[in-house]
């Protein structure tokens, strides 16, 4: 089960439809709608797995994607409009150089026909569409893109691994059990600037120690955020019949560094509840529709309705085992837009951060494996628990019946002494009186 996860595993993709784009190009406040779910199974497996001496275990997770249209509103086939994020995203990256580059910049987006919004498929903007610039920087920017043959927001997802984890059994130490002893060779980060912001900490996200109690917290490393995370505890639950502590984020995990010091590594950051990875993305990571954020961020965008229970990030423990029971992690893809000398294509923008599109990773035991799971680890112990007992009352029982009956023999034998002891004195003075007669 841990190779190959049997737990169905979904992706669900909400895409943020732009209504304005020539009113927001000349400056208004951008207005979006949301598209979707679109829905993918997602499917897990480890690979190359090498266990070490030192008591870790080595593997490679690989993960595939397949659109589920029964659950899905809409097809890949939809058409929706999100910025381009090649134009826009290049645009702010070259705000600081010098006029002469940014105007050959906007002639080179002018000879690919490339303008500030795209307006394709669901298909192609997930997992990459044909675009002759994203050629022409591969072929002469080598490695400033992140992959070099479609152009897609999850194009480096689909069919990929998220890197070499090594991890410890816990055969040495149960409390080190799923906890992170490398990535990809590395004990610690490169893209931050404090030591504190570039650990690895905890689990790879899949599972934690055991014996957990409400002040444990849930710290993992996440390839795709570039970064350790940590949840809190925020309550108790019952799932099937399975008891459960749930887990969410809290506030200061995306805060920004005057907010929160000890976030002061992740910066150069904007407002609170958004993540700058550039170093290793270029975008911007929040909840989505900005839930936890600044409240300030909504009053740049017109739609965004931030709620908990539909756009909060939680995980479900059993805390005995550490196993979780429901996993739903919820993060948004913005970017950072404004207007720029030079570069026509961003008209004039006001300075914003726009969301492109939000996800959701669920997943939840269920059949089979949650009935095994409650019978072995909710059933069996309880049964074990009330087996004490019945074995104890059996044992009182027991040792109170050998006294009764070792205190019955005590008095029975006294008796049989008193009553022999009397029957002599009575034969005796018989005996006596017939001597006298």
């Amino acid at each position: 089960m841990w190779k190959d996860i049997p737990v169905p595993f979904f992706m669900s993709v909400y895409f943020f439809n732009i209504l304005n784009p020539t009113e927001f190009l000349a400056g208004e406040r951008p207005m979006v709608e949301q598209r979707g779910p679109y829905v993918y199974r997602k499917r897990l497996q480890k690979q190359n797995i090498t266990f070490h001496p030192n008591h870790t275990v080595s593997y490679l997770e690989y993960r595939s994607y397949f659109f589920e249209p029964s659950m899905s509103v809409g097809n890949e086939s939809d058409v929706v409009t999100i910025p381009n994020m090649l134009v826009l995203g290049a645009a702010v990256m070259m705000d600081n150089m010098p006029h002469a580059v940014r105007l050959l910049l906007s002639a080179t987006f002018k000879s690919f026909k490339e303008g500030p919004f795209l307006s394709k498929s669901v298909g192609e903007l997930m997992w990459g569409y044909d675009s002759k610039l994203v050629d022409f920087l591969n072929k002469w920017f080598p490695g400033m893109l992140p992959s070099t043959g479609k152009f897609g927001l999850f194009s480096e997802f689909n069919n990929s691994n998220t890197g070499m984890f090594t991890v410890h059994t816990g055969k040495d130490d149960i409390r080190l059990i799923h906890k992170v002893n490398s990535w990809n060779g590395l004990t610690k980060l490169i893209y931050w600037k404090t030591p504190q912001c570039n650990m690895i900490n905890g689990t790879a996200g899949q599972m934690w120690p055991p014996f957990m109690t409400k002040e444990s917290t849930l710290p993992f490393y996440s390839p795709d955020a570039c970064r350790s995370l940590e949840l809190v505890y925020q309550r108790e639950g019952i799932m099937k019949g399975i008891p459960l502590y749930r887990f969410v984020a809290p506030k200061t995990m995306l805060a920004n560094g005057s907010d929160y010091a000890p976030n002061e590594g992740f910066c150069p950051c904007r407002q609170s509840g958004l993540l700058n990875v550039s170093s290793c993305r270029s975008m911007f990571i929040s909840q989505p529709h900005f839930y936890n954020a600044d409240p300030v961020l909504l009053d740049y965008v017109q739609g965004l309705q931030p709620t908990e229970d539909e756009h909060g990030l939680f995980i479900d423990i059993h805390p005995e085992t550490g196993v979780p029971l429901n996993v739903s992690i919820r993060l948004q893809l913005n970017l950072y837009m404004k207007e720029v000398s030079g570069i026509t294509e961003t008209g004039k923008i006001s300075e914003v951060v726009m969301p492109m599109i939000w996800f959701e990773e669920n997943g939840y035991m269920d059949g089979a494996i949650v009935k095994t799971f409650h019978t072995n680890l909710v059933l069996l112990p309880m049964v074990m628990v009330y087996m004490q007992y019945c074995f104890l009352v059996l044992g009182l029982a027991t040792v109170l019946g050998a006294v009764l009956l070792h205190y019955s023999g005590k008095v029975s034998t006294f008796s049989n002494f008193i009553l022999d002891t009397d029957t002599e004195m009575v034969s005796t003075s018989s005996s006596d009186s017939g001597e006298v007669d």
